[in-house]
């Protein structure tokens, strides 16, 4: 290569240089330098200072020519290239160089821009939370071949080899949807609302400030797919999800799986389980796979649709069939416990089930899910 640039170079000078600068990238590219020698590489080689920022990063790398970190807010750069992966735009080089741009500062920016991609590829990007949506959805799509499902996880820093952790996040709900809540740390863990309070932060909740929150010091990625959050993790802490949330989540070991798993869960999401596990639902995650018009057609739940036309008496059942009990049902909607044995025998004959019987209150539970599941 260097003798070929040297008998070129006698031709055209432009082209031995080209051929030169070509070298040099591939000879630090053999040694797998990482982004901020790449930055030092290029401003020595260039004569002015150097700069690389990545999107996912929002952080900017700049190196003087002697090698240090560049000093003092970064001027307009006299050229810059953008960092391509996979048709994906990941960030941009640039050269800070005083006057017009070099002869060959093309051909330096764009191996630059092939060296970073090659680096972010290898090694992953720094660990922040928001991520870009497409690259999301390939490691989640059921359609994605294996190959770009690795390359996705790889770009967003998670092993391909490893279950990863998916949350479907539904962001909160209006006030007339929050229904009261247990206190933090009772109930089923799918029934927790622990967390921080909306009085402690008041600052608008956010994937981001989410993700955060859920898995402290872990890799987690956050994007928007349609109408629902999807947080990727290496592990999800339930407890930790913030007041108002609610959120399905799936482990499997294909994120797609996982991806299907958590939106099922999260069907099941009420205000007083605003949290669920898909493994925690055992056999009621088969109610999501019933047509929807053999729901419908079903006497119980049709009889589940007429009541709710009433809040107060479908919030009784609600509560009712969450505790299994007058006296905690009516503990969680601050009425006395005969007020609501009173209500709940009226909303037995309107359903036609006895719902002090076992099996009369299995078959309430079920209606009332099957309902909800319609609704979503």
């Amino acid at each position: 290569m260097e003798a070929l640039a040297v008998r070129l170079s006698g031709l055209d000078p432009y082209v031995g240089g080209a051929i030169r600068v070509v070298a040099f990238y591939d000879t630090l590219m053999r040694h797998r330098v990482d982004l901020a020698a790449l930055a030092r590489a290029t401003a020595g080689l260039a004569e002015c200072t150097a700069g690389i920022r990545l999107h996912g990063t929002g952080r900017d790398i700049r190196s003087a020519p002697d090698g240090t970190p560049a000093a003092g807010p970064a001027p307009a750069p006299s050229s810059t290239v953008p960092i391509t992966l996979d048709e994906e735009q990941l960030g941009t080089v640039w050269l800070e160089r005083p006057g017009p741009p070099g002869q060959l500062d093309d051909v330096v920016l764009d191996r630059l821009a092939l060296a970073v991609a090659a680096t972010v590829e290898r090694y992953g990007p720094a660990r922040t939370t928001m991520a870009d949506p497409a690259l999301v959805e390939l490691a989640v799509s059921a359609d994605t071949e294996d190959t770009a499902r690795a390359r996705a996880l790889r770009l967003l820093g998670f092993p391909a080899d490893r279950p990863v952790h998916v949350a479907a996040v539904r962001l909160p709900v209006p006030a007339a949807d929050s229904g009261p809540h247990r206190p933090a740390g009772t109930g089923t863990p799918t029934d927790r609302m622990s967390g921080p309070s909306p009085s402690a932060d008041r600052r608008p909740l956010s994937l981001a400030r989410i993700g955060a929150l859920i898995c402290p010091g872990r890799p987690v990625k956050a994007a928007s797919l349609a109408d629902t959050g999807v947080l990727l993790a290496t592990a999800v802490d339930p407890a930790r999800f913030p007041a108002g949330v609610r959120a399905g989540l799936g482990t499997a070991g294909s994120p797609d799986l996982a991806w299907r798993r958590a939106r099922t869960a999260l069907r099941f999401t009420t205000p007083r389980q605003p949290i669920i596990e898909h493994s925690e639902l055992g056999a009621l995650a088969l109610l999501a796979e019933v047509p929807p018009d053999t729901a419908r057609a079903n006497p119980d739940v049709a009889a589940v649709t007429r009541l709710a036309a009433c809040p107060d008496d479908l919030d009784t059942l609600d509560a009712y069939c969450a505790t299994g009990s007058l006296r905690r049902a009516a503990e969680q909607l601050h009425l006395h416990h005969s007020s609501i044995a009173r209500r709940i025998d009226q909303i037995g004959r309107t359903l036609d089930l006895d719902l002090t019987d076992p099996t009369g209150l299995t078959r309430a539970r079920l209606a009332l899910t099957t309902w909800r599941l319609l609704a979503t």
